[in-house]
């Protein structure tokens, strides 16, 4: 049994485990509820994809670059989902390509109508959001149906074309929120166009130049994706059934001239393996009502809920032979810090990639700590350890251990893993790379959510390593089973991230 189909048989045996138990679940308690009992329903998780393209910049160059252009080529549908919404450059250019799509199909409609020809099909665009203001999440409704926004609020509330426009151009739009008190935001961000491509993205509708990253799919993940959107946003739908019409022969909107955003962190990486059909696994993580908050440093932590994401992670960082990367906006999650522990002991490397200040106060407020004091534990932690009792140091080629490792090895001991921890920041403004007018944004905070393992497994998606992902908000990840794939990835991250950390600490410093 390969290391691939290992992983997944001990995977779902672990999913199948935690959810048997009437302790860890209970009914109508999670949006979506899976019922993972049912084969069909795993078959949600298990799937296939190839990756078309990776990329990384900010949050509006990612759409401006990727996002908007793919929802231009849209024939029948397109799914938005993301978190937060706010007013930015990013909005103001998915309300351009809105009203140039309106434009572009009111006008195939006349021409349509001047030959006698068959009106094309109406475009079908779905936008899911959670999180836009304080008062809106205050006043949200406790609803699992949600809050759709009517017409007359799109251009008013959400920057959103008019409604009479939308419509003459046969675009039917609908927009629609989910929150729960006190603080469970919907926060998967992907977006799918036609029900044939999907891309995962790590930005919101937002301003905050931030570093982000997108990956780009096809393959029978999409639909798994589709599914995790239907049960969440728009239950009544059967997934089975395809869409009403599709045409691909209407002439696609020309993309010139729409709005670009250029990001001095920018790079585009198209997978010349893409024909590569990856095992993936499509994990959600579905939204709870903060279960068991412990807001004092010196209460136990409780369990996470045993989401099939953080069921994979936990399960990733047990069975890691060699190396572990997190680059994560934040780290809060005790369970994350131990299962990195254990690691260490065991000789895997860990390098971690984070933000020094950012989002502090959500911080606190979500998990009663903060990044820099988690990290301030980890090392103290980390010093503390003794190596694990077993000699063997899988996946490793020969040994460049100091004096000390040797000792280990020769007492039966495995030396302990490399722990290498720096924070992002942006590049100085004396820097020759640093953003200029023409260069674009600059990134002042990551937040780009990775984790790679063993160099095979590439996790992306929507969860930080924070409390709030791991016990109450809904998240959405994608696990990816390639060598050669997580390999382009590290390798375009380690050239964004040149000249863009802060080591804070390293153990080869202490051996040294």
């Amino acid at each position: 049994m390969s290391y691939s189909q290992s992983f997944v048989h001990d995977f779902l045996k672990r999913l199948e485990l935690a959810r048997r138990s009437a302790a860890t679940r209970v009914a109508n308690a999670e949006l979506p509820d899976y019922d993972f009992q049912d084969a069909s329903v795993r078959d949600l998780l298990v799937t296939h994809s190839q990756p078309q393209t990776f990329q990384l910049g900010t949050g509006a160059s990612i759409f401006t670059d990727t996002l908007i252009p793919a929802i231009a080529s849209a024939r029948s549908e397109v799914i938005l989902v993301t978190c937060f919404w706010a007013p930015s450059d990013t909005l103001t250019a998915l309300h351009d390509v809105l009203t140039k799509l309106a434009h572009h199909r009111r006008t195939l409609i006349r021409e349509g109508n001047a030959r006698g020809e068959r009106a094309i099909p109406p475009l079908r665009v779905s936008i899911c959001l959670s999180s836009r203001s304080l008062w809106q999440k205050l006043l949200h409704p406790q609803s699992r149906s949600g809050y759709n926004y009517p017409p007359s609020a799109w251009p008013t509330k959400l920057g959103l074309p008019e409604h009479a426009l939308l419509e003459a151009g046969g675009i039917r739009l609908q927009v629609k929120s989910l929150f729960f008190l006190p603080f469970s935001v919907m926060h998967p961000k992907f977006v799918i166009i036609d029900r044939q491509r999907a891309f995962v993205p790590s930005c919101n509708v937002s301003w905050e130049p931030w570093l982000e990253g997108c990956v780009e799919i096809v393959g029978d993940a999409v639909q798994a994706l589709f599914s995790f959107y239907s049960l969440t946003w728009e239950r009544t739908l059967d997934t089975r059934q395809p869409l009403e019409e599709r045409v691909d022969d209407i002439p696609a909107l020309d993309a010139r001239g729409l709005r670009l955003v250029a990001s001095a962190a920018h790079c585009r990486l198209a997978l010349p393996s893409s024909a590569v059909v990856l095992p993936t696994l499509v994990l959600p993580s579905s939204h709870h009502r903060n279960p068991h908050f412990r807001p004092f440093p010196w209460q136990q932590h409780h369990t996470p809920p045993p989401t099939p994401l953080n069921i994979a992670l936990l399960q990733l960082f047990d069975q890691a032979r060699r190396s572990i990367y997190i680059q994560t906006p934040n780290i809060t999650c005790e369970p994350v810090l131990a299962g990195l522990l254990d690691a260490l002991a065991r000789g895997v490397d860990v390098t971690i990639v984070t933000n020094r200040n950012m989002m502090r106060l959500e911080q606190l407020v979500t998990a009663g700590t903060t990044t820099s004091r988690c990290i301030r534990s980890l090392v103290r932690r980390f010093k503390q350890l003794r190596p694990a009792s077993d000699s063997r140091r899988h996946g490793h080629g020969p040994a460049e251990a100091d004096n000390s490792n040797r000792d280990h090895l020769e007492e039966g001991r495995r030396p302990l893993g490399h722990l290498r921890i720096s924070y992002f920041h942006a590049r100085p403004h004396d820097s020759p790379r640093v953003a200029t007018p023409s260069r674009g944004e600059e990134p002042v905070h990551s937040h780009l959510k990775l984790t790679l393992v063993d160099g095979e497994y590439a996790v992306f998606g929507s969860g930080n390593m924070d409390r709030a992902s791991w016990y109450t908000s809904q998240e959405l990840g994608i696990v990816f089973h390639g060598s050669d794939f997580s390999a382009r990835v590290k390798a375009a991250v380690d050239g964004v991230l040149d000249g863009r950390l802060d080591r804070v600490f390293d153990s080869d410093e202490i051996r040294g």
